[in-house]
């Protein structure tokens, strides 16, 4: 289980390193729209977010 936990970690940090290696600007404009953001409106992106990736999950489980 602690080694499906660890590739799952480096998948996300996979994933999460394309963005800003092909598109740095796009990402810098998204950090500021992110930042000026109120927190109800991140917290229902996380969420959504969240959801998302259980339905993910479940479907490929």
């Amino acid at each position: 289980m602690f080694n499906d936990l660890l590739t799952a970690l480096a998948l996300l940090l996979v994933i999460e390193g394309i963005f800003p290696f092909l598109n740095p600007q796009a990402l810098r404009r998204t950090m500021q729209t992110l930042g000026q953001m109120d927190d109800r409106s991140l917290r229902v992106i996380g969420l959504v977010s969240m959801l998302a990736g259980l339905l993910l999950l479940y479907l490929v489980r």
